[in-house]
């Protein structure tokens, strides 16, 4: 059984502890791996590492940063098969969603980043021929990255990529249950010749390893992705400290459907925001309102096209296997209980809402459930106000934009949503009025890492990407110069 060590200053160390995590292969629920079980010991090394790493990478030019940056995106798209088949061992994807999607879009976050600090430049503005201010941006020191399970080295990327591309330093800590690609990410970055202490990686368990380096007094600057219950302790712990922090948490959007929309390619499209990577994307579109006079037709039309999803062994070499593994036994049995709810709660289970049969040999202990549908339910009810974060949709009728605005907007969630119409005036005045941080019109899950991500209400606090993550890893001096 393989054993994966903590990234310190360069060096792939033991735990201090000397303690370790089984990993469970979601596919087989068999261990495949261990994970060190890390704790404040090890936060403390980590973070001694960076800092002392801090001085001289802070003042590396930019375009050294860059030349980096881009020499690990490059062996990223390299070791591209491997990294591949290690996301699906990890987290029960299917291998060619994580060789077409999730490895690639890795060695993207590393060249936008790269590229991106070429470009920066400085504000200025004249005060009345009295003066003139300019605006510096210096990096701020060592940053605190937590990376949640779902896309695990896609969004451990999207942290690390801009933290030190911007001159910081970075200890970091990915899901214990998806650690493998993390690991091999930083045998990249020491074989890229990445300067000792600059990442630092550190694994184990929420309250022994993201706790204390969210608690560290040397760690200015949090990013976090995950759970809303986590990211509420995070931002009570960084108050009172003054820290910097960021918070992209959960999500339960929307998708409304408008009678007049173009029927097939808003199904197909619902279908795949609905069950994308087993329905495990904060992004997924998991409550379906759909305008009356077209919602029995749309119904049977999704759960038809849902029906044909197929299960399988991630690791088959097919793209005939869209529909893979939940990560864990602990997120089977979530999604299972609000199944049971949804009953509970007077819904009816059109399609799914099962575990399947065994889909090989291999797979027979796996985390595997049915892509399911349910319709009957009220707006808001539990399961349509809470994050289930499985392959589950609801879908309702509604009969007028403003209520289905208040369909929308009613969970304390505001993460994304999705319209589809061809009337373009409808399509402006909903996505202006739905609490989403992003509104996909016609379309789902384009993204361009120039625009601003993050959530409203309990789905988030700043915003990641672009501009908006340099900005969040820099500090703003203003210097103003008498003429």
């Amino acid at each position: 059984m393989q054993r994966i060590l903590n990234y310190i200053g360069g060096a792939h160390v033991e735990p201090a502890g000397g303690a370790y995590l089984e990993t469970i292969e979601p596919a087989t629920g068999v261990a495949y791996c261990e994970v060190p079980d890390s704790d404040e010991r090890d936060v403390e090394l980590a973070v001694a590492a960076a800092k002392q790493a801090f001085p001289s990478w802070s003042s590396t030019p930019a375009f050294e940063r860059a030349a980096l940056l881009l020499e690990i995106a490059e062996m990223i798209e390299d070791n591209l098969d491997d990294l591949a088949r290690a996301e699906s061992i990890d987290n029960g994807k299917p291998v060619h969603i994580a060789r077409a999607v999730d490895i690639p879009r890795a060695a993207l976050n590393f060249r936008f980043f790269a590229t991106a600090i070429l470009h920066e430049s400085s504000e200025s503005h004249a005060s009345d021929d009295q003066a003139i201010n300019y605006t510096l941006r210096k990096p701020r020191g060592v940053a605190g990255l937590i990376s949640p399970w779902n896309l695990p080295l896609y969004l451990f990327t999207w942290k690390i990529a801009p933290a030190i591309a911007t001159g910081n330093t970075a200890v970091a800590k990915p899901s214990e249950v998806t650690p493998m690609t993390a690991h091999l990410l930083t045998e990249i970055c020491h074989a890229a010749g990445m300067p000792n202490g600059v990442l630092n990686v550190v694994h184990g368990l929420g309250a022994k390893v993201g706790a204390p380096l969210t608690a560290h007094r040397d760690v200015p600057t949090l990013s976090f992705t995950g759970g809303t219950a986590t990211g509420r302790e995070i931002a009570k712990t960084a108050a009172p400290m003054f820290k910097k922090v960021s918070l992209e948490m959960g999500g339960k959007n929307p998708t409304v459907v408008f009678a007049d929309c173009d029927f097939e390619t808003t199904v197909r499209e619902a279908v795949r925001a609905s069950f994308s990577n087993q329905g495990q994307i904060c992004l997924c579109g998991s409550r379906i309102f759909v305008e009356r006079p077209i919602y029995e037709k749309f119904v049977d039309a999704f759960v038809a096209q849902t029906s044909q999803l197929t299960i399988g062994d991630p690791l088959e070499q097919t793209e005939q296997v869209n529909q893979g593994a939940l990560v864990s036994k602990a997120q089977l049995e979530k999604v299972q209980s609000y199944v049971a709810l949804a009953r509970e709660e007077g819904g009816e289970i059109v399609c799914g809402g099962e575990v399947p049969e065994p889909v090989s040999e291999r797979c027979k202990g796996g985390y595997f459930f049915q892509p399911t549908v349910i319709t009957g339910l009220s707006y808001d009810c539990r399961v349509n106000t809470e994050e289930i974060f499985g392959p589950v949709v609801t879908i309702m009728p509604f009969d007028d934009e403003a209520q289905v605005i208040d369909y929308a907007n009613a969970t304390d969630y505001g993460l994304a949503a999705s319209i589809w119409t061809r009337d373009t005036s409808r399509a402006h005045r909903v996505a202006h009025r739905i609490q989403s941080g992003t509104v996909w019109v016609n379309c789902w899950m384009i993204r361009d890492l120039r625009v601003p991500f993050g959530g409203m209400k309990q789905s988030g606090l700043g915003r990641e990407g672009g501009e908006e993550a340099l900005r969040f890893f820099t500090e703003p001096k203003n210097v103003c110069v008498r003429l």
